[in-house]
């Protein structure tokens, strides 16, 4: 079963050293016509995760379903606020199980002090092996020049996620070069 693929959004987070950022472009794309540019697809849940230093989230798909994922995804947070990876698998098994909730359509991207996971309604929970997490549209290209960035260079996680994303924003015709990049 393949991954689903949304237009209009690109999610990029990188994990280096003890560095972690998340970036989002700002495109809102309605079939083929923009709609918006400088939309904000990316959060920062703070006094959670692990220290306590936050939870950083970004989202492709929907933007409704979205935030009814990320409202649950708190609640699961909050029930466990120093292991995200349960959170993560708490919210797939909800997500996959409940009737309205396996009707939304959407991914989300979650990183905290210990790991980076992409959570999906099929029930997937991804730890990836490299600390880089792309989804949405133009995820395939901001991963690919931040693995590049990542091997190749000494530039800090928020610099290569900012680099990453002007290059998929200049490739991908769903993505734009509004960026918006947070922090752990």
């Amino acid at each position: 079963m393949s991954m689903p693929q949304f237009h209009a959004t690109t999610i990029l987070s990188v994990r280096k050293g003890d560095q972690i950022a998340i970036a989002g472009d700002g495109q809102v794309t309605m079939q083929h016509v923009v709609a918006k540019g400088d939309a904000v697809k990316v959060r920062k849940l703070d006094n959670i995760g692990a220290d306590g230093a936050g939870v950083l989230v970004g989202f492709a798909g929907s933007a409704a379903d979205a935030f009814a994922l990320l409202e649950k995804f708190e609640v699961k947070l909050k029930e466990t606020p120093a292991n995200v990876k349960k959170a993560a698998i708490e919210l797939a098994k909800l997500w996959r199980t409940d009737r309205m909730l396996r009707r939304l359509e959407s991914l989300l991207a979650v990183a905290d002090k210990s790991c980076s996971l992409l959570i999906s309604g099929s029930g997937d929970v991804i730890e990836p092996s490299d600390g880089v997490l792309a989804i949405g549209s133009g995820g395939d290209y901001a991963a690919s020049a931040a693995r590049a960035l990542v091997r190749h260079t000494e530039m800090p996680a928020k610099e290569i996620v900012q680099e990453a994303m002007q290059i998929a924003g200049e490739t991908c015709i769903y993505t734009n070069t509004h960026i918006t990049v947070l922090e752990l």
